[in-house]
């Protein structure tokens, strides 16, 4: 039986392939000719970045997003059951993580497939490495609520964090970053450490960790990227 590979992709479209992978994983993705991926058109950017060998239109490639029904998924390893190597790619970062190719590796396991993670970024274990904040004890929580509860969401996130020592990991729509920020500011006690991390691996990267009185005194604009919030109470 064939293998499914789990692929990275960059988080930059700045960022050359060779900066952000190791050889082996690029000698992967060219030696493949059918992936499963979240977004076709970011998918073939990546792989003309990977300078893939096979033209684009001679790849065999399905996509697995938010809006694929869940009784679909396991048809997309039918290739791979009947001995098609195949890699799965997420949008940005690696598949699987905070991603919806998680359905598709607990498909494989369940048909017997052999499933093979690959070394790549991910903007959440890169954001926590650079923040300086608990890596022993961690919790991802994906995204909070937008609206007015937003800020009772993160005193319970400090409350959390204060009780496990734990950091709290978040993100958001990249409008609503700074919105995040001044709430995140308003919301925690002055000795609550905040971590930022916007435009991961690209030359503009950013990366900020300080305690929120420190952050009060000298703000900070985040501005419309991708970034990663944490919290250490």
């Amino acid at each position: 039986m064939a293998i499914l590979h789990l692929l990275p992709a960059r988080l930059s479209d700045d960022a050359p392939a060779e900066s952000v992978v190791p050889a082996a994983t690029l000698d992967c993705i060219r030696s493949l000719d059918a992936f499963i991926v979240e977004n076709a058109k970011t998918a073939r950017a990546w792989l003309a970045a990977c300078r893939h060998p096979i033209p684009m239109r001679d790849i065999a490639m399905s996509e697995l997003n938010e809006h694929t029904p869940a009784a679909d998924v396991p048809k997309l390893l039918d290739a791979v059951a009947a001995g098609r190597d195949t890699g799965l790619l997420s949008e940005a970062g690696l598949p699987a993580i905070a991603d919806p190719g998680a359905a598709l590796v607990a498909a494989a396991h369940e048909r017997g497939i052999a499933v093979v993670p690959h070394v790549g970024p991910s903007s959440i274990l890169l954001a926590l490495m650079a923040s300086g904040l608990e890596g022993q004890r961690f919790r991802f929580v994906g995204y909070l609520p937008a609206d007015a509860s937003r800020r009772s969401a993160l005193v319970e996130l400090e409350r959390q964090s204060a009780r496990a020592h734990e950091t709290q990991i978040f993100i958001e729509t990249p409008y609503r970053n700074d919105a995040m920020l001044a709430d995140l500011l308003a919301s925690c006690r002055p000795t609550t450490r905040i971590a930022v991390a916007a435009d991961l691996t690209s030359p503009s990267q950013w990366i900020r960790s300080a305690r929120v009185d420190m952050w009060r005194a000298t703000p900070s604009t985040i501005g419309k990227r991708p970034a990663i919030f944490l919290l250490l109470a």
